[in-house]
């Protein structure tokens, strides 16, 4: 059997497995359960921004990329300088979380490509961090606007990365540090407010107090003066020779002389 005739079809065959292997990279693409990818066709449409591919195993041709994007939840850190509205330097640490719009990853690769962290959320976080903050000053930073600042900071974050396909779920303040001298200042006047309020309520309480007593003292005189108007000689003499009466039912020895007491009440002598 003469087998130079399947040589062609053997060298096709080799050849085709040495092009497949030194072209697979090229052609053979994975995207996993948190990612998403789309393609750009070099001698084709350009930018497929619309055809988003999901996860699972891909081929593709090997003269076009693919651009893969994570689109799980990320957070970024960020350190910086801000002036307050006195003109005041805080450091500030603060940390946003945010994700990409999945079936939008096409726009934001045409607008920032795969750098869009540091060409958009960076920037933005950073700006608006600096706007807002120099709209309060040192101490309601510090202290008592603290979730304002950060629910406005986020907002207007929000609003613009909205604008480019990013969803930012949170944006929260680590940590603000002042100069030492302004915050022992802080903390004294806070410390002071919280003595005067507690001084002021025990005065509320005192004066509540005494307002209780002013109000017993007058309920308590109006009932004797209720009592003492409905008494009257005659109903005194009766109640007195009631209580006298039942006395002397009583089984201890006594001796009731009528008319002897005051006001001509009975008087009852006992030998207890």
């Amino acid at each position: 059997m003469d087998n130079r005739k399947f040589l062609p079809v053997v060298v096709i065959a080799v050849i085709s497995i040495i092009i497949l292997t030194a072209f697979s990279s090229s052609m053979f693409y994975t995207v996993q359960a948190t990612e998403r990818a789309i393609l750009f066709y070099k001698f084709g449409q350009g930018l497929d921004k619309e055809t988003i591919m999901t996860p699972g195993f891909h081929v593709k041709a090997p003269w076009n990329e693919v651009y893969v994007y994570e689109v799980s939840e990320s957070k970024q850190e960020e350190e910086m300088d801000v002036l307050d509205k006195n003109g005041l330097s805080i450091s500030v640490d603060v940390t946003v979380r945010f994700y990409p719009i999945y079936d939008r990853i096409g726009y934001i690769h045409e607008n920032f490509n795969r750098s869009y962290i540091d060409k958009l959320i960076i920037p933005e976080v950073r700006s608006s961090v600096r706007q807002v903050m120099g709209r309060f000053s040192a101490e309601e930073i510090y202290s008592t606007k603290r979730s304002e600042v950060e629910t406005a900071i986020k907002t207007e974050t929000s609003l613009v990365l909205q604008k480019n396909n990013i969803v930012m779920q949170a944006l929260l303040i680590r940590s603000i540090n002042l100069p030492p001298q302004i915050k022992q200042a802080i903390e004294n006047k806070l410390e002071q407010e919280q003595e005067a309020l507690a001084y002021q309520f025990r005065l509320d309480k005192e004066k509540s107090e005494a307002e209780r007593k002013r109000i017993a003292a007058e309920g308590e005189a109006a009932a004797n003066n209720i009592v003492n108007s409905s008494l009257s000689d005659k109903l005194l003499k009766m109640r007195g020779i009631e209580a006298t009466l039942e006395l002397s039912k009583s089984p201890n020895s006594k001796i009731v002389i009528v008319g002897s007491g005051k006001d001509g009440l009975p008087l009852i002598l006992g030998d207890n």
